[in-house]
């Protein structure tokens, strides 16, 4: 039985690290669980402080009754589903570039870095042709084989990439060029600019990334705000 509960506790962690938050409800749902099964689950990571619990945000008029909580994996959490590999290595080398090469130092050092995820994320798109939002669904699956465990979505004015997991969250929070560098990235692999939204490293729950469609490229200013969901 211990088994057991280990393998659903790792899938529940899998399931809010891939899809961000989800009621006890939309968890038991996928996992084939009864809402006291679940809720056990639930109950235990939230004691072990692996997630956490907030009322979910509501587009339509509730009624009466209490707002719909949704649980979302903590840092230990995220952690615990995919270790930030070698942060204080990487925080101290930076910290090391910064203190005698100085800013530019440091931002050509990330430069060189995120260039190796770079080619390989373009290898993995070779074929997603020449959309924005096909090369964001095929850069969505590249990401995730390097530990983001992202997703890309449509959205009335473009899509939205977002990375439930970062690898190097502790190390961009100290250092955003990082997060700079990325969004450089994705914005060449998509082939359009793009505008990150949100960051893990800055405390919210995901990192989003808006992707305009071209199209609407003349209305974009006016319609980000409006459109963009964001979990945070």
């Amino acid at each position: 039985m211990v088994g057991v509960d280990v393998r659903t506790r790792d899938r529940v962690a899998q399931l809010l690290l891939e899809h961000g938050a989800a009621t006890a409800a939309e968890l038991g749902e996928t996992l084939g669980l009864s809402p006291a099964a679940i809720r056990r689950h639930l109950d235990a990571m939230h004691a072990d402080g692996l997630i956490e619990c907030r009322d979910r945000p509501s587009r339509v008029q509730r009624g009466r009754g209490r707002p719909a909580k949704a649980f979302e994996l903590t840092d230990a959490g995220r952690a615990a589903g995919g270790p930030h590999t070698y942060d204080d290595l990487a925080r101290d080398a930076l910290r090391w570039i910064a203190q005698h090469g100085g800013t530019e130092a440091v931002n050509a050092f990330l430069a060189e870095q995120v260039s190796g995820l770079e080619t390989r994320a373009r290898a993995a798109m070779a074929h997603a042709g020449d959309a924005p939002l096909a090369r964001a669904e095929a850069l969505a699956g590249a990401l995730s084989a390097e530990g983001y465990a992202a997703g890309a979505t449509a959205i009335a004015s473009g899509g939205q990439l977002c990375q439930h997991h970062c690898p190097v969250a502790h190390v961009a929070a100290e250092f955003p060029q990082l997060c700079e560098a990325e969004t450089q990235v994705i914005s060449r692999l998509v082939g359009t600019h793009v505008q990150r939204l949100a960051t893990i490293a800055n405390g919210d729950g995901v990192c989003t990334t808006y992707i305009p469609d071209p199209r609407n490229s003349a209305s974009y200013t006016a319609r980000t705000t409006e459109s963009v969901r964001t979990y945070s």
